[in-house]
């Protein structure tokens, strides 16, 4: 308290200066209209600086539900519009895989999830996302971007999934020329992040470069008409039997932040399904 006091005492003259400024200003602006128009003008181009700033870090903070409502966004577009192109394929040429792809599309939901942790720079990657079992992820899903297609869930915990991406030597994933119901299966080669390839389009096909590729639904993993990539050149395979594809990869993998993991309604039971006839046929030889 003494020494409030010998502060207080020791500079009284600079506080006792800086009490008659406050008073003469706000005397100044209170009592002068044209003084008091600037103070409020300026008062309000700062008050309005301050509250722009505040609004572009509510909205940065905002960025990540943002994106993952994209993410999702943009595969409920991708469901939609292939829906629309099967129906217009049923009314066109009567086909049965049409019906069968919109019946596969209309089980379908999705996990919203973020990626914790992606390596893209050796022969055999892995994707850490942030669901889990508890959050209803199970092995063997499929694993998509609001580009295309990631991967497939590789292992799950209680909160967390190692997902099999398309950047692994491991990878395989049933796939078609859009349109033209060429099938193939998509693998990396390793190196580069931005295009894989596409195996065991037969030799009769006829394409375009620049074709898209996508999903084919022919597997319990991803629904028909995910997109994969585009071609971007074509050569034969080793044994000359089939062409070999590179496809330019809609996922950038370098950018991967949100994706969605597929759920399906029978997705367990045609596992359980298919694991019987294996185990079956194993039996009878």
């Amino acid at each position: 308290m003494q020494n409030l006091i010998v502060f207080l005492t020791k500079f009284s003259h600079w506080l006792l200066f800086i009490l008659l400024e406050v008073v003469s200003v706000v005397l100044l602006f209170k009592y002068n209209g044209y003084q008091g128009s600037v103070w409020i003008s300026s008062a309000n181009s700062v008050a309005g600086q301050v509250y722009e700033w505040q609004s572009d870090v509510e909205q940065h903070f905002k960025l990540k539900k943002v994106n993952s409502t994209l993410a999702s966004r943009n595969i409920a577009l991708e469901r939609e519009l292939y829906q629309m192109r099967s129906a217009l394929q049923e009314l066109t040429d009567s086909s049965t895989i049409a019906f069968m792809a919109d019946s596969a599309m209309q089980q379908v939901t999705t996990i919203d999830a973020k990626v914790v942790r992606a390596a893209i720079d050796g022969p055999n990657n892995l994707v850490t996302i942030n669901r889990g079992s508890e959050d209803g992820v199970k092995a063997d899903m499929g694993v998509v971007s609001g580009q295309g297609v990631v991967g497939v869930v590789y292992m799950t915990g209680a909160h967390y999934s190692v997902v099999l991406p398309v950047l692994n030597s491991r990878s395989r994933i049933s796939c078609a020329i859009r349109n033209k119901n060429y099938f193939g299966y998509l693998t990396w080669a390793g190196g580069d992040s931005r295009h894989a390839y596409v195996e065991g389009v037969p030799r009769h096909a006829r394409f375009e470069l620049n074709e898209m590729v996508e999903t084919n639904g022919f597997s319990t993993i991803f629904p028909p008409g995910i997109t994969v990539g585009r071609i971007v050149s074509k050569d034969n395979s080793r044994d000359g039997l089939s062409y070999r594809l590179k496809v330019e990869l809609a996922t950038d993998f370098s950018q991967l932040r949100d994706v969605c993991v597929i759920t399906d309604k029978g997705f367990e039971e045609r596992r359980l399904l298919e694991q019987a006839v294996g185990d079956s046929l194993k039996k009878v030889k």
